[in-house]
């Protein structure tokens, strides 16, 4: 998922919608491809996924000739720190998810991007001081009361989702004030992360723990496939966004939290309890009240 960027005119193009679509499709088949490496560690595979990313973002920045940016970013200490922070903060993110789906918990990860987008409300309104509106405070309160429904079942709040809505929340809020290109924000954080995912895989090729290239084909495609798995998604997001006016990014965002939840019910098979069956649809209730001002707007 990514954080939402207003287009450069007000209204929609068909290029950007075709951008986006085939993003959030892409994630939201991403439990497909992240259940296939359950056996494999989430540390493993986020390294992966960082170190094929580099490749992958550094030949697009390339092609479409957008290095400068980048080159200053690096020699800009203000930059990197900034940059430092919010890959910190997407390598949590990532680290969560993969765990999540690999442990059977792709239900919660749907829940914590269904939340996501009023999640970003409610830091609006405590950092930023932004006036809540009456549909935004209605639509909170129906969070509020799925998670309390979901902390009484289970005895314990729903840590997966929080986690997961938390750290993108606060990823999404940090990256907007990274003054810099999605395209290259996105190469500067896989290269800050990079000399720490490429020694833990030394590390785990020193003491035969690694899984690449260690005779199963099948996992060394699918680790080697890591970078175009997370470049590619948020590349398209990034260029879509621009081509979108925010009220249609904000109602396509519900497309891969969606596939996620009947990936996990259908194919899956999670348990979905009585506590979810109320949750899900008080939460669905709640984006209907956040989007349908967008939509009346437009």
């Amino acid at each position: 998922m990514a954080d939402v960027t207003a287009p450069a005119e007000n209204r929609d193009s068909l290029n950007g919608f075709l951008f986006a679509l085939s993003a959030y499709l892409l994630w939201g088949f991403l439990p497909l491809y992240m259940k296939a490496m359950a056996h494999i560690s989430p540390a493993e595979v986020i390294a992966h996924r960082i170190l094929w990313s580099v490749p992958v973002a550094g030949l697009l920045l390339l092609v479409i000739r957008q290095t400068d940016d980048l080159k200053k970013a690096i020699r800009n200490p203000r930059m990197l720190g900034m940059a430092a922070v919010t890959a910190t903060l997407i390598s949590v993110n990532w680290g969560i998810y993969v765990w999540a789906i690999g442990a059977g918990h792709a239900l919660d990860t749907a829940l914590g991007y269904f939340i996501n987008p009023l999640f970003s409300i409610l830091l609006g309104a405590v950092i930023l001081k932004e006036k809540l509106k009456k549909t935004q405070i209605a639509a909170l309160a129906l969070v509020v009361l799925a998670v309390v429904i979901l902390t009484v079942e289970a005895g314990r709040l729903p840590v997966v989702a929080l986690a997961l809505t938390f750290s993108w929340g606060f990823y999404a809020f940090f990256r907007k004030t990274l003054p810099i290109g999605p395209n290259q924000g996105f190469l500067l954080e896989v290269l800050l992360l990079s000399p720490i995912a490429l020694g833990y895989l030394v590390y785990l090729n020193l003491f035969g723990e690694g899984h690449f290239l260690k005779g199963n084909v099948t996992d060394t495609v699918l680790l080697a496939s890591a970078g175009l798995v997370t470049a590619v998604p948020l590349i398209l997001y990034a260029n879509g966004a621009k081509l979108l006016r925010l009220s249609t990014i904000g109602i396509m965002q519900y497309i891969a939290p969606s596939m996620i939840f009947i990936t996990a019910v259908f194919v899956f098979h999670e348990p979905f309890s009585t506590a979810k069956a109320v949750a899900f649809p008080l939460i669905w209730l709640a984006l209907v009240i956040y989007t349908l001002p967008m939509l009346k707007r437009r």
